[in-house]
């Protein structure tokens, strides 16, 4: 089983081939220190699961490079493997197409089970991911839409209304509309409150 480990983290990509590479049954035959890497290796071929963090400082994140890769010919799969497990990180990287979501501190036999059940196109998700997920379907209305997550978190970054109409170019009145859909929907009629909620629910990351 050919595996691309895609990590910007030199340390984190050698705990990772330090742990798969005592299976019988994996090679790691390629690296990528970058997103735009990952995907440049992928489209290579010959692999079968790709192991992808999300956060890759500038420049293309984990989601838009699973997203590129799994619209290849023929992908491989791709399974999350970071630190992050907000909505604002899973729902995007589950939409653009990841097999399944582990966090980093997942035990080594959990690891190398959800490569397995990745190469034949089966899901894991981390625990945490699960129940939030399982929470979203119970009480959709309780649920920010992924829009909704980038408003509320670039509102968390102390971004201003004019500032993160710029940054998702929407017009300042989309932005309001937003803000008042999160306000009713979590039940605050502030953005400090509505930061603070998001937070503890783990709807934003902070």
């Amino acid at each position: 089983m050919r595996l691309l480990l895609a990590d910007d983290h030199p340390v984190v990509r050698a705990g990772l081939r330090a742990v798969l590479e005592g299976e019988p049954d994996f090679r790691i035959a390629a690296e990528a220190a970058t997103a735009e890497r990952a995907v440049e290796v992928a489209a290579e071929g010959g692999f079968d699961v790709v192991l992808m963090d999300l956060q890759f400082g500038s420049g293309m994140n984990g989601s838009q490079a699973t997203a590129a890769i799994t619209a290849l010919p023929d992908p491989p799969r791709v399974l999350v493997v970071t630190t992050y497990g907000s909505d604002a990180d899973t729902l995007p990287a589950i939409e653009a197409g990841a097999t399944g979501y582990l966090l980093k501190d997942a035990p080594p036999e959990e690891l190398a089970a959800a490569v397995r059940a990745a190469a034949v196109g089966r899901s894991t998700l981390a625990p945490a991911v699960a129940d939030r997920l399982m929470d979203r379907m119970r009480a959709p209305s309780v649920s920010l839409s992924r829009r909704e997550t980038e408003v509320l978190g670039l509102v968390a970054d102390g971004l201003t209304n004019g500032e993160i109409s710029r940054r998702l170019h929407l017009s300042q009145a989309t932005v309001k509309s937003h803000l008042v859909h999160i306000y009713t929907k979590l039940e605050v009629d502030s953005r400090t409150a509505a930061v603070a909620v998001a937070t503890d629910r783990g709807l934003i990351r902070r």
